[in-house]
């Protein structure tokens, strides 16, 4: 069962570290949300899922240390990337075939980062136009699997700018809808 809690804000501590509040977050908060979770055990569930949600490509990305030629400094300049505050216009969809990592959501209702942590088996739907941002754990990798509705691309919107953002303003016009 994948861990979902409010991040303690302790910006000083590595943002690898767990960061748990000790406030927990239960799947049907996420799913208010508009999160999609599910713990996927093989191939043949990943693919009744992408033919479910109508996903059509897919690709896997290694993220460690040994895919940076064992450059940490690149590998955590890369990491900054990922953990800006920021949306995409379509759904970010991760499967987690091996290592772990962090999503951090931001709940628009009480203003709060949700920090979820995937493992092996995690699947993470994460809908356009949520603020977010991604961490490796200390364990430095992540295996995962990204499935897309259309062709493969990663477009971060970042902080202020997302603000303005088609995406974005339909994406709290649901959320307002759910509360």
């Amino acid at each position: 069962m994948v861990q979902a809690y409010f991040f303690d804000n302790k910006n000083e501590i590595d943002a690898r570290e767990p960061h748990c509040s000790g406030e927990l977050v239960g799947l049907d908060q996420l799913s208010r949300l508009g999160v999609f979770y599910r713990f996927i055990h093989d191939d043949d569930e990943v693919d009744a899922l992408a033919k479910e949600r109508n996903y059509k490509n897919r690709d896997v990305v290694n993220i460690s240390r040994a895919s940076f030629q064992n450059d940490e400094q690149a590998m955590l300049k890369k990491l900054e990337v990922f953990y800006e505050e920021h949306i995409h216009e379509d759904e970010e969809i991760r499967y987690c075939l091996d290592g772990e990592g962090y999503f951090d959501l931001k709940d628009p209702i009480c203003d709060r980062w949700i920090r979820v942590k995937v493992c092996k088996g995690d699947l993470l739907v994460v809908p356009a136009g949520i603020y977010h941002r991604f961490m490796l754990t200390t364990q430095n990798y992540i295996k995962a699997m990204r499935l897309f509705q259309d062709e493969p691309k990663w477009l971060a919107i970042n902080k202020p700018d997302a603000d303005a953002n088609a995406a974005r303003k339909q994406y709290l016009a649901s959320i307002s809808s759910n509360t």
